[in-house]
């Protein structure tokens, strides 16, 4: 078969047509590029069989072709995906926590104020949505005694809202669960404190507390991870976020609204 000079030559326009229009959309973002490049690959593969059969048929696909990138452009810019994952904002200090972290799914955030009017940190609970889905219908009582539970998964992700000692800190945490643990397993307190480095925190600075089980993976502030594996400690850890007397009751409360409305 003998193709036209001009067939040719039209099917080439439009390829780097396609073409120019991937890379504008990758200024726009990963995932419209991403949508863009395989669109753009898979009119670049119609639009040489169409050239085949000839230049006018040609010239169709390729502005179809052309306004289908476009239309993806713009979609992006719209920011749907944006609007969808936006981060939540913990109302009394301001920091913003993402809608996913190791996986889970973050259902409520709250501040831990210290002395009555130092607002220390902000605290986000990210769960797994399916593990929930039994408990979230059973009302608050059921979702606070789920809380209490280690064996339903949890990420704590903790925001320093100002600057503070890593001694200060660890004790603080430290003061808060040996009471809770009854006398058992309280070697496990020192090496939680061991697990953070001896630099003191800055306003942003971030640590997760991910409990599974008997297990607790614990990220510091410096990215640093390690485990600690007790129930005992688990629960413990629980209890001073999830029990009656939670240490930030507002970061509780937001937290058991957002299970129910998984």
């Amino acid at each position: 078969m003998v193709i036209s000079q001009r067939t040719l030559s039209l099917a080439s326009a439009a390829m780097r047509q396609s073409s120019k229009l991937g890379r504008q959309c990758r200024t726009l973002g990963t995932s419209a590029a991403t949508a863009t490049r395989v669109t753009a690959s898979n009119a670049n593969h119609r639009l040489l069989h169409v050239a085949l059969a000839g230049a006018a048929t040609a010239t169709v696909v390729a502005t179809v072709g052309a306004t289908a990138d476009v239309a993806g452009c713009e979609a992006n810019k719209s920011g749907g995906d944006v609007v969808m994952l936006a981060p939540t904002k913990e109302t009394a200090t301001g920091i913003l926590f993402p809608r996913l972290c190791n996986g889970m799914q973050f259902v409520g955030c709250g501040v831990r104020v210290k002395w009555g009017f130092v607002k220390v940190y902000a605290a986000g609970t990210y769960v797994d949505p399916i593990a929930m889905a039994a408990i979230k219908k059973e009302g608050a009582k059921a979702i606070e005694k789920a809380l209490l539970d280690p064996m339903y998964p949890r990420t704590i992700r903790i925001v320093m809202n100002r600057s503070l000692s890593i001694d200060k800190y660890t004790a603080a945490i430290i003061e808060a669960l040996e009471p809770r643990m009854n006398g058992e397993d309280l070697e496990k307190l020192d090496e939680f404190k061991k697990l953070n480095p001896p630099v003191d925190l800055i306003e942003g600075a971030e640590m997760e507390m991910t409990v599974r089980g008997d297990t607790l993976l614990y990220k510091n502030s410096a990215g640093g991870v390690g485990a600690i594996t007790s129930k005992v400690f688990c629960k413990a850890m629980c209890d001073v976020y999830y029990g009656a007397d939670a240490v930030s009751p507002t970061h509780k409360e937001e937290v058991v609204k957002g299970i129910q409305a998984l």
